[in-house]
């Protein structure tokens, strides 16, 4: 994820410096359409220790990999200054148990993590317009792969999220986006039929950097 900070930085001071020489760029304004096409990471900030079905400590923990995917927002504009955005794509997964020795891997699994979001724009008539949102969230679990012989049920549900992102206006419609949400979502892992459960904590960052084009 940090490597992701990093580009999107040096594509958001490429974009500044290409921008002051553009002779125009298209506002956004009440009735734009807004579609990003992103490069996004899917980074999970979990915390799941491992207990049994009474309830008592494993030493284990869950751990859940980093994914880093194509996505797309999508953004209509309700009024000049609040947009109703959705983001979509789709993450893979590695779930390992870890503990004092090696990590051992139990379950791969696709995860569908629809955003949807009010958007608030306080500048946008500006050529680097920030924006910050709020909304919720559904995560489906699916394709789902056990490992090493373990059996691992995860369940889905909502959850809320937090949206911080910038504009910076090219030319004509095109626009350089870069955009963080925090989701907050826990599920509940069910391993070997109920002999081993744990209650993750996902909170994912969903980091993303891409090209915009308002229509």
């Amino acid at each position: 994820m940090k490597t992701l900070f990093a580009a999107a930085a040096a594509v958001a001071l490429i974009a500044g410096a290409g921008a002051a020489s553009a002779q125009d760029f298209q506002p956004k304004e009440k009735g734009t359409l807004m579609v990003n096409f992103r490069a996004t990471t899917v980074a999970p900030d979990e915390s799941a220790p491992i207990v049994t079905a009474a309830g008592a400590a494993t030493g284990l923990s869950a751990s859940v990999s980093n994914d880093t995917i194509p996505s797309l927002g999508i953004a209509y504009f309700i009024t000049d200054k609040l947009a109703i955005d959705v983001t979509l794509g789709t993450s893979k997964h590695e779930i390992d148990a870890a503990g004092p020795g090696p990590d051992v891997r139990v379950h791969e699994t696709w995860v569908l993590p629809p955003v949807v979001a009010l958007q608030y724009h306080p500048l946008p008539a500006a050529r680097v317009s920030p924006y910050v949102g709020a909304g919720i969230n559904y995560m489906l679990f699916y394709n789902g792969s056990d490992k090493n012989g373990f059996k691992v049920k995860l369940d889905d549900g909502f959850g809320l999220a937090l949206q911080a992102g910038v504009d910076v206006a090219i030319q004509g419609p095109w626009s350089v986006n870069l955009d963080a949400k925090k989701v907050f979502f826990e599920t509940d892992a069910n391993i070997n039929s109920g002999a081993l459960k744990s209650t993750v904590e996902l909170d994912p960052w969903v980091v993303s950097v891409g090209l915009g084009r308002k229509f």
